[in-house]
């Protein structure tokens, strides 16, 4: 079989404003956790690539973005570039959208920064298990066609999996024929380290109040495989912006902490099919969103 011939394969974003689901989407096409999923918006802060494959009609390669949003440091404003550019990179752009139909500022300058691409664009509307009534489809479709000519419009539900085949469906047709990418079984060229960073980043996200999650980075300090026992040793640092923020994260007597290692550990010996031994330390970093060598440090790179 030539598969330069008879597949498709091709680049394809996910964008979309903070929280709309984009990492759940991804996720669920791809039938396994990669990026971390979380209630808080701009939880994705790096572009995640991933590799879904069908042995009849192809490959995806997705690239999930973080959010597009107005950046207030210099993090924000490395996501924003991270989202952005990527639009010039792929073969089709899919935006996540929530049911509604009034259209803010965010979503117009989204469709900005489309009409400059030429790239085949799918809207998705997600979170469709949340309309109480059917018939209010078709006036959010309406809405959004207003501000922009769509190749395709999915309505979806990424957390309950539904249209998720559609979706798929709707990719394949606009991709373009061509060899694969990666090998049948590849899932992500994640670095494992950064794998387990994202899964502690989750767990402090989902057990933290509002105001410290944008403060925080997670760091892998060690992370070893014993010799003689199915065990993996990792030792990571949250890293937090203030005094008070370490304190919370701590916790009275530790139990913060000691719940963020614990549901951490439980989804990292999930991952990785076996036990982990996890310590956790917190350090202060002082402004390090602002900051261009800290944020090199913790993995926030701009591409060459």
């Amino acid at each position: 079989m030539d598969n330069t011939i008879s597949f498709k394969s091709g680049f394809v974003t996910i964008i979309g404003r903070p929280n709309v689901g984009k990492s759940t989407l991804m996720n669920q096409i791809i039938g396994q956790k990669i990026a971390i999923t979380s209630n808080k918006p701009q939880t994705t802060r790096n572009r995640i690539q991933t590799v879904y494959t069908d042995k009849e009609r192809g490959q995806i390669v997705f690239l999930d973005t973080p959010g597009i949003h107005k950046a207030k440091n210099k993090l924000g404003q490395y996501m924003v570039n991270t989202a952005e550019r990527t639009l010039q990179d792929v073969d089709v752009i899919l935006w996540l959208v929530e049911p509604s139909s009034f259209i803010g500022a965010g979503e117009r300058h989204i469709a900005e920064v489309l009409q400059k691409t030429g790239t085949p664009v799918l809207l998705v509307i997600n979170k469709m298990d949340t309309l109480a009534k059917k018939e209010e489809l078709l006036r959010f479709i309406d809405t959004y066609r207003r501000i922009y000519d769509f190749e395709e419009i999915i309505p979806a539900s990424a957390l309950k999996g539904q249209n998720v085949p559609d979706v798929i469906d709707m990719i394949f047709k606009y991709l373009p024929y061509g060899p694969m990418f990666y090998e049948e079984d590849t899932i992500t060229d994640q670095p494992e380290r950064q794998i387990v960073a994202e899964v502690i980043r989750e767990k402090a996200l989902h057990a933290l109040d509002e105001e410290v999650p944008h403060g925080i980075a997670v760091t892998v300090e060690r992370m070893k495989q014993r010799t003689d026992k199915k065990i993996m040793d990792i030792e990571a640092t949250v890293v937090c912006e203030r005094e008070s923020h370490k304190g919370i994260i701590i916790g009275k007597g530790g139990d913060m902490l000691k719940k963020i290692g614990s549901n951490a550990r439980f989804e990292l010996e999930k991952h990785l099919e076996e036990q982990v031994n996890l310590k956790l330390w917190v350090k202060v970093k002082k402004n390090w969103r602002d900051s261009d060598s800290m944020l090199k440090n913790f993995g926030y790179k701009e591409d060459v």
